[in-house]
């Protein structure tokens, strides 16, 4: 269901983090302009310096971000929840460290769940979302194309699903996977199986992860749809050395290289039937379109990047999402 109102109204809690990007800001200058307010929750801060309380006493409740009351606001724009509790590390124990930021993420998460107002979106739908198993189902519903697909921790299975796709096949995680080395953060992409890799096999029991048939590509979409708009742009990643099978290896590299991309309209209306299947106002598709014209799904982050492209439509995506959070754009209920 769709609703929406003539007059921008009310009062937008942000959930981020100090070390955000300009994506933001950008959003609280136009929640601003349209006439909105904001409030800002950096959640790295929690609890070393801010507090948070809720209170129900004499039939009403009460909310509170340190001296900023919140039980008045209209809308909660759910951005980023990184480092949350990073300040607490040197001020307790490691022996109560644990269960000290077990207790902050319940307390924080449980208090947004519980919140009697609009939501972009809602932390268990986010949850949700985790499952990439479920998103290509729903895209399959929708009327989509996905890759050919397996997600096993099966040596056997994947040397089967290897032969039967009888091509090239890419290894991904279904989550932000990284491995620390010397204090470094390598993060994994999505690669392409090597011989290298067949020889580690017997090593995939211990973690799971999906593998895809590596389609040929002519262009790479990501798709932005916030409400009821959609800002499509795509990227000839294979152009660029080293983004051939994962272009955000080399996402800097390739940050202005993206141009507006007039999607088709079948393709247009499938992914609005998979927004409203699971009632998203905001979600970032990546689509690979193939050199002999079909597009296929891979997901949708309900909390995916964008300001790269909001630079190059003149902040139209930072406008309406401002506009949905403040009820002054048709949105989904």
């Amino acid at each position: 269901m769709f609703k929406r109102s003539l007059m921008p109204e009310g009062k937008v809690l942000i959930i981020t983090h100090t070390a955000d990007n300009e994506a933001v800001d950008t959003v609280i200058r136009y929640i601003t302009n349209m006439g909105g307010r904001s409030v800002r929750f950096d959640v790295d801060r929690y609890p070393a310096d801010l507090t948070l309380t809720t209170t129900y006493r004499q039939g009403r409740w009460e909310l509170w971000l340190g001296e900023e009351r919140l039980d008045d606001i209209t809308a909660v724009w759910y951005r980023r929840s990184y480092h949350i509790g990073k300040g607490l590390e040197p001020l307790l124990d490691k022996e109560f460290l644990g269960s000290a930021l077990g207790e902050v993420r319940r307390t924080l998460f449980g208090m947004l769940e519980g919140l009697p107002c609009f939501q972009l979106e809602r932390y268990s739908v986010y949850r949700r979302l985790d499952s990439k198993e479920e998103q290509l189902r729903m895209a399959v519903d929708c009327g989509l194309l996905v890759p050919e697909t397996c997600i096993t921790n099966s040596p056997r299975q994947l040397q089967q699903f290897l032969r039967q796709t009888g091509g090239p096949v890419v290894a991904k995680m279904q989550s932000a996977f990284a491995i620390y080395r010397e204090g470094e953060e390598h993060v994994v992409f999505t690669s392409e199986i090597t011989e290298a890799h067949l020889l580690q096999l017997e090593q995939l029991k211990y973690c799971p992860m999906v593998f895809q048939e590596k389609l040929p590509k002519a262009l790479e979409l990501r798709v932005t749809i916030v409400g009821r708009q959609l800002f499509s742009f795509a990227i000839h990643s294979q152009l660029q050395p080293g983004a051939e099978t994962d272009w955000r290896k080399e996402g800097a590299a390739l940050v202005n290289s993206w141009k507006p991309y007039p999607l088709r309209e079948d393709i247009t209306q499938a992914l609005m039937a998979m927004m409203d299947a699971y009632g998203l106002n905001y979600g970032a598709i990546d689509l690979i379109l193939t050199p002999d014209g079909k597009y296929y799904f891979l997901e949708v982050n309900a909390a995916g990047e964008f300001f790269w492209l909001d630079r190059l439509c003149n902040n139209a995506i930072s406008r309406q999402l401002a506009a949905i959070l403040l009820n002054a754009a048709e949105r989904r209920e």
